[in-house]
């Protein structure tokens, strides 16, 4: 029997086991024995030889033994039954990609991972972002250390349907599998920031090497004044070493780029939203400090509710203000494309006040869910659109476009990094040694990367920070202008 210790990751049916009751095995199954007083003696062996199918533990129902041995053999032939059912709908649903529900490697495979929302209205920008990784292994033909090594990929999704975006189960599920399997020596994710600061603790006791394309809060690696809780980034590392690294700069950048660029656009007056989640909530904070350094009043600053049904009674009271604009720190999936239908719907017109919002809402889908009145809005990216990349970015761009047919989101080129990055870190160790391949990992120096040449710094950051300003027009983001500090 499962302890109440014990979880199971509802989506993938994986049992993530901390704790278990004493054991004795009948057949291959696993019994739990408790006592007539219904003590449990705990054991700490977490490589017990629990059932598996399609590479995935299964959740072990509760069975109480106090039973005769009749009873006992009738339990097993009740437990080979439910076993034969699992099989039929065993899908390992988080998992997707050409790996998906793989098995161990043959000592000659190591596995790289991804973590990204690919369920709800983010599955298109993240979908890209899987498609850049791939790109990167292709290019490579999936090996390295001159062919010594076989690299498999297998991408998880960390949002659900009932939430339409990252669910913080689902992640730590996929964390926690990814712990599980030996081969894995390197994790691509998250998207985002609040995301990360769940898993990087989990992967952290594994020395398992994290990569992110797209986070950007900065308490996940250092400390800024007024943004960053007085524990971070130290309480994400427990065993005191660090294995989290992002190839995008952080948002105590965007935050001055998007106050800076308000003030050039003749904003006086804003009134400040966020989603309340760690990256929109730390942005809005940030931009708050650096729009009143620039001179621009702020007239408010809330929290919205994701879930709400409209925001018209906010934007009533917001226009009363009389802002010059309204800035959002947060992410589509929170109702980014409610709000500035509301805006605009209060006579808020694009005309009178300006809509920005950061990266988080620097997709297609924001555009989908604000339909016209998502015209003239701008967003902050710390990069570049993938059409405006030059050199071996635009020469990545092209092939992009000629393997899958389609645009890339924005963030699709900074998958492809963020495998690169990992991919270079095994070929420096050449062996399945998760440590080493952390230390290559977070050691990385002059990558030649799509933007240009940049390292980690010693909190894992890239040494090569840019940023751009876009705009919706017709029904699409353009390009408007780099963004520099």
């Amino acid at each position: 029997m499962i302890s109440k210790d014990s979880q199971t990751d509802r989506a993938t049916g994986a049992s993530v086991v901390t704790k278990l009751a004493e054991v004795d095995l009948v057949d291959g199954v696993v019994i739990a024995l408790v006592s007539k007083q219904g003590s449990k003696k705990g054991i700490n062996n977490l490589n017990m030889n629990l059932p598996k199918i399609a590479g995935s533990t299964l959740p072990i129902p509760t069975l109480t033994m106090n039973l005769s041995l009749q009873k006992l053999r009738i339990r097993k032939f009740v437990w080979a039954l439910w076993i034969v059912s699992m099989c039929a709908s065993c899908s390992n649903s988080g998992a997707t990609g050409d790996a998906a529900g793989g098995t161990a490697g043959d000592g000659n495979t190591v596995k790289i991972v991804s973590s990204l929302p690919l369920t709800g209205s983010g599955s298109a920008q993240n979908q890209t972002v899987v498609n850049g990784i791939k790109q990167a292994l292709a290019e490579t033909n999936s090996t390295v250390c001159n062919g010594k090594l076989k690299i498999d990929y297998q991408s998880l999704d960390d949002a659900t349907a009932a939430s339409g975006k990252w669910d913080p189960a689902q992640e730590t599920g996929n964390a926690n599998k990814a712990v599980a399997d030996k081969d894995v020596v390197a994790y691509i994710g998250t998207f985002n920031s609040g995301a990360a600061k769940l898993s990087i603790p989990i992967l952290n006791q594994a020395n398992l090497v994290m990569i992110s394309p797209a986070n950007t809060y900065p308490g996940l690696t250092k400390a800024v004044k007024g943004s960053t809780a007085p524990n971070e980034p130290n309480v994400y590392y427990p065993n005191g070493k660090r294995n989290f690294s992002r190839v995008v700069a952080t948002d105590d950048l965007q935050g001055r780029l998007a106050a800076n660029w308000a003030q050039s656009l003749g904003v006086k007056k804003v009134y400040i939203l966020d989603d309340q989640e760690l990256y929109g909530k730390g942005l809005a904070d940030i931009f708050d400090q650096d729009a009143k350094k620039t001179g621009i009043q702020v007239l408010g600053h809330e929290g919205i509710d994701p879930k709400a049904a409209d925001y018209k009674a906010l934007m009533t009271k917001i226009k009363a203000l009389g802002p010059d604009m309204i800035y959002f720190g947060g992410i589509t999936q929170n109702n980014a494309g409610q709000l500035i239908k509301d805006m605009r719907s209060v006579g808020m017109t694009n005309d009178k006040v300006k809509f920005m919002g950061p990266d988080g809402i620097f997709e297609q889908s924001f555009i989908d869910a604000g339909g016209p009145a998502a015209s003239g809005a701008y967003a902050t990216f710390l990069g570049l659109p993938p059409n405006q990349l030059a050199g071996a970015g635009q020469k990545w761009y092209k092939s992009y476009k000629s393997t899958y047919k389609s645009e890339p989101e924005p963030y699709a080129s900074y998958g492809y990094e963020a495998a690169e990055v990992a991919i270079n870190g095994i070929n420096k160790v050449c062996k399945n040694d998760r440590d080493a391949i952390r230390a290559a990992v977070m050691n990385t120096k002059d990558i030649k990367g799509l933007t240009g040449t940049f390292s980690f710094d010693k909190n894992g950051d890239t040494t090569l920070p840019l940023g751009s300003g876009n705009e919706v027009k017709n029904g699409k983001w353009g390009f408007t202008k780099n963004l520099k500090v």
